[in-house]
């Protein structure tokens, strides 16, 4: 019997975000972020550290993309700095060549190593001048019309070369952290300890409902003015756990439903089936907006695939006061006192391979669209401590690699659900966000004092990995009819439903 593999126009590779791993701010004409801007404010960070530095990949693109094609890669996954291309933001304000130049010549190397460039034009790093002109996400008008320019600018200048677009990564990390919590930039939160302005109970739901328009907003501006001649696809992609009972109770299974539908449903339902969950409309009530009938239309049907960024799997029981959660509470520990699996560093997040496969089949049998894996990381305990030559031999980090790249060939073979790529983060330890340099998601050690960098036992094992499991004969070409045809999933698609 032949190995199972994936396809040949399977594309695997590694994920990265400007503000993470550029540094030099200021060159070349670069304007400032929110997140430059909420970095140097005391206590925001755990280390307080900013991402000036970060991994310094703006000087070291030749040495970064050399890396990538030594791990073989197909493609890389990297963002766009919106105030590199526009340093004040909005549609009126000039236009930085230098950073496009940069891009571009991003974009050249890549394609000449035979690596796919695969880009997301908003990672979280809104220019702080349209923060400060107009209030940023929370001014519907105005950002989505300054996001769309935006995007055209990008499509015009690289759009040539690049056939794979994210409009935004992550819109429940923008809401939640950066307007619920308070935790991310810009910082706004009704916790007056964490900021001296913000509500929490209404502006995360407004900004998710403009972040929702904006990417709609730019999808139809590319369909209807450059996929034709460009010949690209474009997205959205968002993050989400599993979410499974904690025991067999209906009470645990309808927490475990309502939890996707805040942290997952929030975004893809609209997207994808044209409305807001039910349970998040009957929980929020008013404070939750509403689409014009226009607007719908608009959204419905905006994304050509399921962008999927996922890391863990929650069990999941009632009550709680998180509405962020959609009042469900989280816990790894079984009604046994066992633990789902291994502990990373950060709190939030063990192994779990099983969770991954059922979470790929619940996206697939409610929203029916092909599955790229845009993020799946792992930070292994304690590493910022260990000795170089132990902090390599990542095991934990290969042990969640290991068993997630089995469940997602599973899920291909077994479930038939349709997956188009894979992205491990992160391809560098680069800036955590709000954990600062402490936290590694990195399959490369990054040594922030000499900016070298080390290839860890992970990297080397998903190198391994995909070139003895992705097929090497010429893909078959389908059509999206037969994209949406492909067999149901069996028994494990049934688990897979909540």
């Amino acid at each position: 019997m032949a190995a199972q593999k994936l396809p040949a126009d399977f594309l695997w590779g590694m994920a990265t975000a400007s503000y993470q791993i550029e540094g030099s701010p200021d060159a070349d004409g670069r304007g400032p972020s929110i997140w430059d801007t909420f970095s140097h404010l005391p206590g925001k960070t755990a280390d307080g550290l900013t991402g000036d530095v970060a991994t310094d990949s703006y000087r070291r693109r030749d040495e970064d993309v050399a890396l990538l094609k030594q791990y073989g890669v197909k493609s890389y996954r990297f963002s766009i700095s919106w105030s590199r291309i526009i340093p004040l933001g909005g549609r009126n304000d000039p236009i930085n060549e230098k950073g496009i130049r940069w891009y571009s010549k991003l974009i050249d190397e890549l394609l000449e190593a035979d690596i796919t460039p695969f880009v997301t034009l908003y990672h979280w790093d809104l220019p702080q001048g349209l923060h400060d002109r107009y209030g940023g996400w929370l001014n519907k008008a105005e950002i989505i019309a300054d996001f769309v320019n935006y995007a055209r600018v990008c499509f015009d200048a690289f759009g040539d070369r690049v056939k794979h677009w994210l409009t935004f990564n992550e819109p429940w990390c923008i809401a939640i952290l950066g307007y619920g919590r308070g935790v991310f930039a810009p910082g706004r939160s009704s916790d007056r300890s964490r900021s001296s302005e913000g509500d929490s109970k209404t502006e995360p739901w407004i900004v998710g409902h403009n972040v929702i328009l904006a990417h709609a907003s730019a999808a139809a501006l590319y369909r209807t003015e450059y996929k034709q001649r460009q010949g690209g696809v474009i997205g959205v992609t968002l993050n989400g756990d599993m979410a499974l009972p904690w025991d067999d109770t209906d009470e645990c299974r309808e927490a475990a439903q309502h939890a996707l539908d805040f942290s997952i449903g929030w975004f893809a339902d609209p997207i994808y089936l044209g409305h807001y969950p039910t349970y998040q409309r009957a929980l929020l009530g008013d404070r939750l907006p509403t689409f014009t009938p226009e607007e719908i239309a608009l959204v419905h049907g905006s994304s050509d695939f399921y962008g999927m960024n996922t890391y863990t799997t929650n069990l999941c029981k009632p009550g709680g006061d998180d509405e962020f959660q959609g009042n469900v509470q989280y816990t790894f520990t079984r009604p046994d006192g066992t633990q789902l699996g291994t502990q990373a560093h950060c709190r939030w997040l063990q192994t779990y391979p099983e969770g991954f496969r059922l979470l790929l089949n619940y996206l697939w049998n409610r929203y029916n669209m092909p599955i790229y894996v845009t993020e799946n990381g792992f930070a292994v305990k304690n590493e910022s401590s260990m000795p170089l030559e132990q902090a390599l031999k990542d095991t934990d980090r290969v042990e969640y690699f290991q068993g997630n790249c089995e469940a997602l060939l599973k899920a291909t073979h077994e479930d038939g659900v349709q997956i188009r790529a894979y992205f491990p983060w992160s391809f560098l330890d680069n800036f955590e966000w709000a954990d600062g340099y402490q936290t590694r998601f990195g399959v490369t050690y990054v040594d922030y004092a000499t900016q070298k960098r080390y290839p860890k036992e992970s990297a080397w094992f998903l190198s391994k990995w995909f070139k003895e499991h992705i097929d090497s004969q010429e893909p078959t070409k389908c059509s999206g009819e037969q994209v949406h045809s492909m067999p149901r999933a069996n028994g494990a698609t049934a688990n897979g439903r909540l």
